[in-house]
């Protein structure tokens, strides 16, 4: 089974897919998340033929698979096969061009599209997702929109602190229970972890803090600091 949710409204393409994975994990559904950074070759042959000795099922988050050309054309070589599995997959995408949306219906289940109104206020917990997989490029478009949107680097900064904050309460703790945070925000900063090598968490963190302190003394213009540190990434 295949469910599509894709869109320039990322906000809400994310949140739509969260609070259904969250029904999902709640029935006891075992979830696990395939994107750029642990992508194998073949995998998704792999699983979808895959069945649990116990009968358990399994549902895949296959998140933004055209950020690679080879994953996303892997995707589009399975559908057939994905379609058939016993096991749900659950693709995100951002906005799709019609022949690409084209390929996706006819093996797809579910296709859910989620346009931005042209007014709607810009929302940087966009900008926590980029952070959480290092993506810089994204990170530093979005906070040129966030910018147009006036948003302030005192915002901005407070969601990325957010994300920073729950990467490193997962890292150091064995459980979402211990962190004090719900199972899916806990899992998903789990494996972001991987992204980001010894210690440089604590040093990103440190850095962001060092802009938002700097900025409020005075030593440092607070936007241009920001942007500065995104960079460095």
């Amino acid at each position: 089974m295949i469910h599509l949710y894709y869109g320039n409204d990322t906000i809400t393409v994310r949140e739509k897919v969260h609070a259904f994975v969250a029904t999902q994990e709640a029935q006891g559904i075992k979830i696990e998340r395939i994107d750029a950074e642990n992508y194998a070759e073949g995998v998704f042959a792999d699983i979808a033929g895959a069945t649990s000795l116990f009968g358990e099922q399994t549902l895949y988050i296959i998140d933004t698979p055209s950020v690679k050309k080879e994953i996303y054309e892997d995707v589009l070589a399975n559908l057939e096969v994905l379609a058939a599995s016993v096991n749900t997959f659950v693709i995100l995408e951002a906005g799709l061009l019609a022949p690409q949306k084209k390929k996706f219906e006819k093996y797809t289940d579910k296709i859910d599209e989620s346009k931005k109104a042209a007014s709607e206020r810009f929302n940087a917990f966009a900008m926590a997702d980029s952070l959480s997989r290092k993506d810089k490029k994204m990170l530093w478009l979005q906070l040129q929109d966030a910018r147009r949107a006036n948003l302030s680097a005192e915002e901005i900064i407070g969601t990325l602190w957010w994300q920073l904050k729950s990467m490193r309460l997962a890292k150091n703790t064995s459980s979402a229970t211990e962190a004090g945070m719900k199972d899916f925000p806990y899992n998903k900063a789990k494996q972001a972890l991987s992204v980001f090598k010894d210690g440089e968490l604590e040093k990103i963190s440190l850095g962001l803090l060092a802009v938002y302190h700097d900025g409020h003394l005075g030593k440092v213009d607070i936007d241009v600091a920001l942007e500065k540190w995104m960079l460095t990434l």
